[in-house]
């Protein structure tokens, strides 16, 4: 079990690491990174967030619990 967690640990790590390159990319060139418009994903997921009521508020609280380290 913690070579499961672990792995699943490690591979958020590089997804953490890799947004911020993205969206940069995104910036700066306008093109589109592995094929995804990554700024057009993130406005989508935030708007669903907000249109959730109280469901999108407790979703982004589990999923903002997992980026948080203690």
């Amino acid at each position: 079990m913690n070579y499961i967690t672990g792995f699943f640990g490690g591979l958020m790590s590089v997804m953490i690491a890799i947004l911020p390159v993205t969206i940069l990319w995104y910036v700066l060139t306008g093109g589109d990174v592995f094929g995804m418009d990554v700024i057009a994903n993130l406005t989508a997921l935030v708007n669903s967030f907000g249109t959730g009521g109280f469901t999108g508020l407790v979703v982004m609280l589990l999923i903002a619990s997992f980026f948080v380290k203690e």
